[in-house]
Formats: C-alpha cells, sequence, structure tokens
C-alpha cells in the first residue's frame, strides 16, 4: 500500500493538502505523513477499510508525519475501530494534538483505539 493523492489546485494560494501512506516493515501496519481533511479523507478511509479487512489483533498507525486529523477523520477511525472484532485494536503512534484532543473528548473509552505518544 504505497499511495499519494493531491487534490487539484482550484484557486487554492497554498499548498494543496496530501497524504502519502506507506506499509510498516516488521510489523501490521501503515506510516502516514501528510494531513488528513476534506480532500484527503478517501485515502484516510481507504487505510482504515483495508485495516479492518486485515483480521490482525493488533493493526499499527504510525502517525507522527500527519500533522492534522479533522473530525471527520478522527470519526473515520473510531468507526473503522467499531467494526474490529472482539479483543482487537488499533495501534496508534504519535498522532497530531487535534487527533489525540478529539479522541479524547469524543470518544475516550473506545477500546479499539490505543494512543502511544511515545
Amino acid at each position: 500500500m504505497n499511495t499519494q493523492y493531491r487534490a487539484p489546485a482550484a484557486g487554492s494560494r497554498g499548498p494543496v493538502p496530501g497524504l502519502k501512506v506507506f506499509p510498516l516493515s516488521g510489523r501490521q501496519g501503515v506510516r502516514a505523513a501528510g494531513e488528513v481533511v476534506l480532500t484527503t479523507r478517501a485515502i484516510w478511509e481507504g487505510v482504515l477499510e483495508q485495516a479492518v479487512r486485515e483480521d490482525e489483533d493488533v493493526y499499527y498507525l504510525e502517525l507522527s508525519d500527519v500533522t492534522f486529523v479533522d473530525v471527520a477523520g478522527a470519526g473515520a477511525l473510531a468507526a473503522a475501530a467499531g467494526q474490529l472484532g472482539y479483543g482487537k485494536r488499533f495501534v496508534v503512534r504519535q498522532p497530531p494534538p487535534a487527533l489525540r484532543r478529539t479522541l479524547n473528548l469524543l470518544w475516550p473509552d473506545h477500546t479499539g483505539i490505543e494512543v502511544s505518544v511515545s
């Protein structure tokens, strides 16, 4: 899974947000870089759908190079975690502060999501 997406710059003045996704070596999961916003949400949701289909006990999402995840992206993560079977979880490593705050506020006790800041 080596996916990159950039939306066309329709009159934008700044750089267009992008999201790159690469498989992790040595463990089941992906490393992402960029932003999860409206223009990149399809990639994010595709990653999460694939992770649910993997049927692993632990699926790692390395997000140290992700600068922002909007509320809809956090909701997609929570929804995907809700589809995981009993005892399975996403381990979200080094998420951006906005994602940590959103998860703590809206899904504080979600058993399918473990957030690791180290």
